[in-house]
């Protein structure tokens, strides 16, 4: 109990000036007084920390303790450097952007919007929250199975892929009707089909050409002048639709119909297509998308991978009452929800 006190009398600003060099007034029964009322009750230091125990000391209590223990597992790095500095210059331009007129500085913005007193109170907050963000993926790690990552790998894992195309973009002004939209569209897949048909009338050995000359001749997208040529990709470099039509054609083999996708309709001819890496050569980049997955599926994922890292380092509340508020906190965050 005692230390709990001095900690949080250390934490809370308003603590601070009762404990602030100067003279302190004392009340009837001894205790400091933090704030003195006219013919009124004054408010002890005692008081006010009853007040904020109840209120906010788990939460302050947390941030400190997960300080301590994830600054001991991820000592700061060029990483994190990297990171911290990235975000608060985020945090700066939307100052600027949007909120300079209503603060008379930075420091102001920080403190009413995000309870911090300056630039270094934001560094340390978000420290904190980077290195929990790494506990969180490392406690995730530990829950995939092989047996996962070899689904994985057998689904979802594929050799890089090699496409031309041709584009053809429904044309209409801003302001169109959704009329006007829907014929410039029908306009637009009527040409990329008489393309196809083009396609479909020429001998096998004269496609590839073809292809390339009607790419210059109708794309509607920078490949055009190399003929279509989009190089070498894989899954997540291209539009979903784009994708799975590729992964569908042999090489040598273009679309029947047409793609169509948010850029407009396309025409696809596959022309290269590389072996599937080894799971050795892609297992990290596996249990890397499966830990993404899993923090989609899973929303107290960071609870649970903190509270078990704070069990693993023999944490234990010696006060009572904190003692129930954290035995709560853990029942609050680990029970299972209805998504």
């Amino acid at each position: 109990m005692k230390n709990t006190k001095k900690l949080l009398v250390c934490l809370f600003a308003v603590v601070l000036l009762v404990t602030s060099c100067g003279k302190v007034p004392k009340l009837e029964n001894g205790q400091e007084a933090v704030v003195t009322i006219k013919d009124g009750d004054d408010i002890s230091v005692d008081e006010l920390y009853t007040e904020m125990k109840d209120k906010y000391a788990l939460a302050v209590l947390l941030d400190v303790i997960d300080t301590k223990l994830l600054g001991e597992i991820y000592p700061a790095d060029e990483d994190e450097k990297s990171y911290l500095d990235s975000q608060v210059e985020l945090f700066k331009y939307y100052y600027e952007a949007y909120y300079s007129v209503g603060y008379a500085s930075f420091e102001e913005y920080l403190y009413y919007q995000y309870g911090v007193q300056d630039e270094a109170g934001l560094r340390e907050g978000l420290s904190l929250s980077y290195k929990r963000d790494l506990a969180t993926k490392d406690y995730a790690k530990k829950q995939i199975k092989d047996k996962e990552i070899e689904k994985y790998y057998k689904d979802e894992i594929i050799g890089d892929m090699k496409a031309s195309h041709i584009l053809i973009k429904a044309e209409y002004k801003d302001g169109a009707t959704d009329d006007e939209k829907a014929k410039a569209k029908e306009k637009a897949r009527k040409e990329a089909e008489s393309l196809i048909k083009k396609l479909n009338d020429a001998k096998k050995d004269e496609v590839k050409d073809l292809f390339a000359k009607l790419a210059k001749e109708n794309s509607d997208d920078g490949s055009a002048s190399k003929g279509g040529d989009l190089g070498w990709f894989n899954k997540g470099d291209m539009v979903e639709s784009f994708e799975k039509a590729t992964i569908k054609l042999k090489v040598n083999e273009y679309t029947k119909e047409v793609v169509e996708s948010e850029y407009g309709y396309h025409i696809i001819l596959k022309t290269g297509s590389k072996d599937k890496p080894k799971l050795e050569e892609v297992k990290d980049e596996i249990i890397d998308a499966l830990v993404e997955d899993l923090k989609e599926e899973d929303d107290r994922l960071q609870f649970k991978a903190l509270i078990a890292l704070r069990e693993d380092k023999g944490v234990k509340f010696q006060d009572n009452e904190l003692k129930k508020q954290y035995k709560t906190y853990i029942e609050n965050n680990t029970k299972e929800t209805d998504k």
